[in-house]
């Protein structure tokens, strides 16, 4: 019975199971983020890499000229 009894107090996986999601809540928060951000962050790229160039930014037709 004694083995048993330790069997059932033994803690020992239940810190790894808590970091395990843990670390999955923070994943499923950054996948949301980049998937909802994604087209902004994109969008700002691209009037970035046009004012480097010289160019100027149309965000209506999302282009460089």
């Amino acid at each position: 019975m004694s083995v048993l009894n330790k069997f059932l107090k033994n803690e020992d996986g239940a810190t790894a199971i808590e970091y395990a999601l843990i670390a999955a809540g923070i994943a499923i928060v950054i996948i949301a983020a980049v998937g909802t951000l994604g087209g902004n962050i994109a969008g700002t790229f691209a009037e970035v890499a046009c004012a480097v160039s010289g160019g100027t930014f149309d965000a209506a037709a999302g282009t460089c000229s």
